[in-house]
């Protein structure tokens, strides 16, 4: 609750230091912080059309790899028809907050993007949540993962366990905060439990960790599913391993996106 207290009562330094950290904010005590998402696309260019004319993202690079760049996180975009949207798997929806509500929905009406009520439904049945708070500094910022289990609890202490993150909440819902994002946590409804990521219009998400290697020994130690042990990639200047948690998200640990 304490760091939840401090992103309402701090945006302006919030958002320096995001931009200070070059979009990413600033790692936690245990060198962490919410690093990108990584989307599945039929149509990469369309994809990318909507975040940079209606959303403000900038494009970058690392190595050979094309980001999208917004403050709090990095956007990737995948050639690959997803095998269904982001609602019904286990990361429902991304949360991006904005400084001007009726700007963003103007832009993306622009593009063929309806918004019915808080949310934009993307192209790839991306769900993408808009939160407006006219106190930022900045028109589009990075807000929330928000997460789909049928036991919020238990998997928020996972990720405060695995990932150092602080207690939070959210609208009476668990949250696991990370200098300003966080990772949010929906009670499932329904008879199935929520799908897997992998293959889904997001794929997965994304930290970035400072010693990455250490930091995949001890989650080996420690048991967590490791799908994608630690290498390095130097065609993409950065170091990378795949975790999975435990309802399903797939998640991509890096060492190197900050400051691009």
């Amino acid at each position: 609750m304490r760091k939840q207290m401090l992103f309402s009562a701090l945006p302006f330094l919030l958002f320096t230091h995001v931009t200070a950290f070059a979009q990413l904010a600033g790692p936690n005590d245990s060198g962490i912080s919410i690093g990108h998402i990584h989307l599945n696309s039929k149509d990469p260019d369309a994809q990318k059309r909507i975040w940079v004319e209606a959303l403000g993202a900038q494009v970058t690079k690392t190595g050979t790899l094309e980001m999208l760049r917004l403050p709090g996180v990095f956007i990737i975009v995948n050639k690959m028809e997803p095998s269904a949207g982001s609602a019904g798997s286990t990361a429902d929806h991304v949360g991006l907050s904005v400084k001007d509500l009726n700007d963003i929905k103007a832009k993306l009406a622009a593009l063929n993007v309806q918004v019915q009520g808080p949310f934009a439904a993307m192209p790839d049945g991306l769900r993408l949540e808009l939160l407006e708070d006219k106190t930022q500094t900045l028109p589009v910022v990075m807000h929330h993962i928000h997460l789909t289990t049928a036991n919020g609890e238990k998997i928020r202490q996972w990720y405060v366990k695995t990932f150092g993150a602080e207690i939070g909440s959210r609208r009476d819902l668990p949250s696991a905060m990370f200098n300003g994002n966080e990772v949010d946590f929906l009670p499932a409804n329904g008879p199935a439990p929520p799908a897997p990521t992998k293959g889904r219009a997001i794929d997965h998400i994304g930290f970035e960790v400072r010693n990455l290697e250490a930091f995949v020994k001890n989650l080996q130690a420690a048991g967590v599913m490791v799908e994608s042990p630690y290498r390095e990639m130097p065609n993409l200047n950065l170091k990378t391993a795949f975790i999975v948690d435990p309802i399903g998200t797939r998640i991509e640990l890096t060492e190197g996106m900050r400051g691009k």
